[in-house]
Parts: structure tokens; C-alpha cells; sequence
């Protein structure tokens, strides 16, 4: 058997719990998303991965910027990264569920005159891309 110095011994001990220590962090991470997105859908009967699909698909980040989401560098409308935490949307409406949805549908009964334009917007879209922005609370 060959001896390994001390040193080394600490250097490869050290390596090791590192490495558990990343392993750790990574797991945890991963089990707070799947958390996150199993509540968003449970609260907004939405699916988040359909919505993120809707969401691209209605063009939303051509005016909204998103982190993380394809085709989302807008500029226009507000960057939607944390409007899960957030206590208002559009400035207008308490952050719920139904508010959301209903502004996705059709923002200028919210607010005659928004910039945002009314993309016609069937319920399961805007309850699947509302289950999606609750994904984001960051």
C-alpha cells in the first residue's frame, strides 16, 4: 500500500466535502423549484410549463423582460423577474390569481389606454402563463 502525506490526505478530504457540500446545495435548489412550481400550479389551476410555452408563444417577452427565458429582452412593459412576490400588478390590482389572469386577458378594461394590448388571451392560456409568473419570485 502506498503512503499518502497528511497534507494531501486533508487537500483530498477537503476536495470531498466540497463536493458534498455543492451536491447539497445544488439537491436543495432543485427541491425549492419543484416546490415553487408545484404551488404556483396549485394556486392558479395552471400548468407552469405549458405557460412558459404560452408566454413565448403570446410574444409577452417581446415587451417584458424575463430572465432565464428564451425570446424575453423587452423593454417596454416592466420586467416581469419576481411578480410572484410583488403586492400589485400593473399598479392597479392586488396580486392574486384572478387579477393576473384577468389583466393577461384584457388589461384595457383594468386599465383603459394601457400599452399593454389585448392579445386575446383564452382562459387556459392566462391561467397556465399566471401559473408560470408565479414560478418567478426571483
Amino acid at each position: 500500500m502506498r503512503y499518502v502525506p497528511a497534507k494531501a490526505s486533508a487537500a483530498i478530504l477537503a476536495l470531498v466535502v466540497a463536493g458534498v457540500v455543492v451536491a447539497g446545495v445544488i439537491v436543495d435548489a432543485v427541491d425549492s423549484r419543484d416546490d415553487l412550481w408545484t404551488h404556483a400550479a396549485a394556486t392558479t389551476h395552471g400548468d407552469p410549463y405549458r405557460g412558459e410555452a404560452m408566454f413565448i408563444q403570446y410574444g409577452c417577452g417581446s415587451c417584458h423582460g424575463l430572465k432565464h427565458v428564451r425570446k424575453a429582452s423587452g423593454m417596454v412593459g416592466p420586467p416581469l423577474d419576481g411578480i410572484a412576490v410583488r403586492a400589485m400588478i400593473a399598479g392597479k390590482l392586488d396580486n392574486t390569481p384572478d387579477n393576473l389572469q384577468q389583466w393577461i386577458r384584457n388589461p384595457q378594461a383594468v386599465t383603459p389606454g394601457t400599452d399593454m394590448p389585448d392579445l386575446h388571451v383564452s382562459a387556459r392560456d392566462a391561467r397556465d402563463i399566471s401559473a408560470f409568473l408565479y414560478t418567478r419570485a426571483e
